[in-house]
């Protein structure tokens, strides 16, 4: 059997399991509650007079910073604290072939919540006249941000055994790639580093180039960077599972 026919059968496994147990419906549930809460509360959609769906997404590097990381936390986590992992590898599977499995169902899962949401979208068409590419390109770059915070969270799920201890790390690490790019941040450099310095800080933050996106602008730059965030998370948390092999 070759790699592309392995990953697909483990892809599937993977994505059942999600529906196997309620980790996919309360993780959907939750992801539909707090955007409906964002974007018509918090982002006064209705009050602001103007058909697009920017309430929605500006709220969404703020909704996967705690809900991907608490999705992720047990992707490798229970496999090691159960002792499944050491089964899993036994089988004529390789750690690359199940760490791609297991990033892209999850991937799917994040994906599935997005299009759950489309009836916001039909419901901005109904009210107004909106400007449908800018909606699908943030679509878009929002699946890919969330790609990122997953491969993080996976990665640190790989590096221990305790889903707590998983779930903090992912959301301390995706945190400090949200906030890089702020204002604040910037400012409380300026003065002690290089402006080139400066300039690489801003540019790993998920909120600048998931803006640029979200504007309609989709850029190779910006999806690029996104799937490099994610080869390198994924790639690290490879390294940990194959160490944990050998020993």
């Amino acid at each position: 059997m070759n790699n592309m026919s392995m990953i697909s059968i483990l892809t599937k496994r993977e994505f059942m399991s999600f529906f196997a147990t309620p980790v996919a419906y309360v993780f959907i549930a939750i992801f539909l509650i707090m955007s409906g809460i964002m974007t018509f509360n918090l982002g006064g959609l209705y009050e602001r007079g103007q058909a697009d769906l920017l309430p929605f997404f500006n709220f969404h590097p703020w909704l996967y910073l705690f809900l991907v990381p608490a999705f992720a936390m047990r992707s490798w986590s229970e496999e090691r604290r159960s002792g499944s992992i050491e089964l899993l590898m036994t089988l004529p599977v390789t750690a690359l072939q199940a760490m791609i499995a297991k990033f892209v169902a999850a991937w799917l899962v994040l994906g599935l919540a997005l299009v759950f949401t489309f009836p916001l979208w039909l419901t901005i068409n109904y009210l107004g006249d909106p400007d449908n590419g800018i909606i699908v390109a943030a679509y878009i770059g929002s699946w890919l941000m969330a790609g990122a915070f997953l491969a993080i969270g996976m990665c640190m799920s790989a590096l221990s055994k305790s889903q707590v201890v998983a779930f903090i790390l992912s959301v301390t690490i995706s945190f400090l790639f949200v906030l890089s790019g702020t204002e604040a941040v910037i400012q409380a450099f300026q003065g002690g580093l290089p402006t080139a310095a400066i300039d690489v800080i801003s540019s790993l933050s998920f909120l600048q180039h998931f803006d640029a996106i979200a504007k309609g602008v989709i850029s190779a730059n910006d999806v690029g960077y996104f799937l490099i965030v994610i080869v390198a998370w994924l790639y690290a948390g490879l390294v940990i599972i194959e160490d944990r092999k050998a020993q």
